[in-house]
């Protein structure tokens, strides 16, 4: 018995992770994202099509945990000087983009579908909160989250975790059931859960960590970081309040403790997992008898929500100073309802708001939004890129400048730097508009221009400049454009940056007046650095840098004439111990 019993639990784990490790490198080939592929995955295996199981909202729930630790991390990631630096756009980009989303979809359904006023709101209401789990697992596989634009997306996206409060009121005022009774208590309960745990992560968690650290062992660390971010979902999710919200606001408390590194490392193991199981719980909760029996009127509400929703984001984000490109990205991204409509909806079926065959067709829409958004942002990312948007940003033409520089990446940024210190008039071109834009913000100058092209380096003042510094993340087009300028353009120094040891001994071969690999000299100062700390003169230290930098130099040049192992004797190699040896310590 014991042994079927086990059978049983570990059976439905097994099919989970076959399904999920089929699919998703599947569709991550096909370059659809992990994100379709669990969800497809879910689709298979749930009751709508293989029927291996039944009870998706049990999953669902559960599976919730993982975004509750998304959002932990993310938290981990925001000191509160940063999320206090951000209220303007929480409170009024968030702010706005749901009021007016809500509005908009809200009338569409009572214009186009003839909902009654209640029902429309709540269907509106519920496709407004777009998917936390889906935008911020797509910001972090771009690795935008700390961009800008990412940030801007964050906003928006505790706003509406923020508003799953008032919504939930608003539920219990507006129901027959009830008779609008517990909305105001309801309020004040949220109010006083939120200002507890604020209390107990400010004071609270620093201490608890350190008394776990005290134990110097790993599992009971773990063990704490899970209690703190369950606890806090818990607290929240007995107020009424967003789980995901309570896990946040603790990350976001422990954001400046000693500690933070090592819970990341304890959480992240466990967000991972459950983060493809909530998705793949999405997946099950496609109910395909209700899509066969209902397509015209699902697909209709779709459109319809999904035109109305993203009119309203363009429109906000272009009022708030975005551009056309990062508008259009931004309402591919939030194109789609998200798990919070699931307990809205739940919500206003108990309460008596809308009956069980609309909370199927609402729900259902909010998942096929859901499984469209990642094809959508597809979709929209190669228009985005076949645009090549030119908003802000000036193409190269007639510069004058006595230094040329060819790209304005972090390599390119420095360099500028001790040119302009000395007034040395500088042209700058990158063939990166979003790049280009992102300079202007710092009041930097940077044209548009490819580097690799001839007729764009005359425009951009080869032929006149004295010096032409080649400082793009590029091996190959560096390599390109230092070929092109010492042939075309012979009367300018060139100065290369390099991408490694290979690439510097082509450079000197190809006749550029400098060269640098992008790493060496901070490598350089990382070992003098690491010689100071154990306690070397200064003197000892010099000699060392000096006996470096001399073999380095010997190396480079018997490399220029001879091959990648030429030189081999101007290294310091350490011998290494035969294998089931211990190394000689000194002394």
């Amino acid at each position: 018995m014991a042994d079927a019993s086990l059978a049983e639990t570990i059976g439905p784990a097994v099919v989970l992770m076959g399904a999920a490790v089929v699919a998703v490198p599947l569709f991550r080939k096909l370059g659809l994202g992990s994100v379709l592929g669990y969800f497809a995955a879910g689709v298979l295996v749930g009751p709508s099509v293989l029927k291996l199981f039944t009870d998706a909202q049990s999953i669902l729930h559960f599976s919730e945990l993982g975004v509750v630790m998304f959002l932990f991390i993310i938290g981990l990631e925001l000191r509160p000087q940063k999320l206090w630096a951000m209220r303007g756009q929480i409170f009024g980009l968030g702010l706005v983009q749901v009021f007016a989303a809500t509005a908009a979809i809200s009338a569409a359904a009572m214009l186009l579908f003839g909902l009654s006023g209640p029902v429309a709101f709540i269907a509106g209401a519920g496709f407004v909160l777009s998917s936390t789990a889906v935008i911020m697992s797509v910001l972090q596989d771009r690795g935008e989250i700390a961009s800008p634009e990412g940030q801007k997306s964050v906003a928006i996206l505790l706003f509406e975790d923020l508003m799953i409060v008032p919504l939930l009121a608003i539920v219990a005022f507006m129901s027959p059931l009830a008779g609008g009774q517990g909305g105001v208590m309801d309020l004040l309960i949220a109010v006083g859960a939120l200002a507890l745990l604020l209390v107990v992560s400010r004071w609270g968690l620093n201490p608890f960590f350190g008394l776990l650290a005290k134990t110097r062992t790993r599992e009971v660390g773990t063990a704490g970081a899970l209690l703190v971010v369950l606890g806090a979902a818990l607290l929240m999710d007995a107020a009424g309040l967003s789980m995901a919200m309570g896990a946040f606001l603790a990350g976001v408390m422990l954001s400046s403790s000693s500690y933070r590194h090592q819970i990341e490392s304890d959480i992240e193991p466990f967000r991972g997992l459950l983060m493809g199981l909530f998705f793949l719980a999405v997946g099950m909760s496609l109910d395909l008898s209700v899509v066969a029996a209902e397509w015209r009127l699902l697909l209709g509400l779709l459109a319809a929500f999904t035109v109305a929703k993203g009119v309203v984001v363009y429109g906000v984000a272009r009022l708030f100073g975005a551009g056309n490109h990062q508008a259009l990205h931004r309402t591919s991204m939030f194109l789609q309802g998200g798990e919070f409509a699931f307990v809205l909806y739940t919500a206003a079926t108990t309460g008596g708001i809308i009956d069980a065959r609309e909370n199927a067709l609402f729900s259902t829409v909010i998942i096929l939004s859901m499984a469209m958004t990642p094809l959508l942002m597809i979709a929209a990312d190669r228009l985005l890129r076949a645009e090549a948007s030119m908003e802000g940003v000036e193409a190269a033409r007639d510069l004058k400048g006595r230094v040329l520089m060819i790209g304005f990446g972090r390599f390119g940024q420095i360099a500028s730097q001790m040119l302009l210190s000395r007034g040395v008039s500088l042209s700058v071109i990158d063939s990166n508009p979003d790049r280009i834009r992102d300079a202007g913000r710092y009041g930097f100058k940077v044209f548009f221009g490819d580097g690799t092209r001839l007729d764009i380096l005359g425009h951009s003042g080869a032929g006149q400049a004295d010096a032409i510094m080649v400082c793009v993340d590029d091996r190959k087009a560096a390599s390109q454009i230092a070929e092109m300028v010492r042939h075309a353009f012979p009367q300018a120094k060139l100065l290369v940056r390099a991408w490694d040891r290979g690439h510097a001994v082509e450079l000197i071969r190809a006749g550029v007046d400098y060269e640098i690999r992008e790493t060496v000299e901070s490598a350089y100062r990382m070992g003098e650095a690491g010689l100071r700390e154990l306690g070397h003169a200064e003197i000892d230290i010099e000699d060392a840098v000096e006996d470096i930098r001399r073999r380095d130099a010997e190396r480079l040049a018997e490399q220029v004439q001879g091959d990648d192992m030429s030189g081999m004797d101007r290294l310091h190699v350490e011998p290494v111990p035969e294998p089931l040896t211990r190394p000689q310590r000194p002394g």
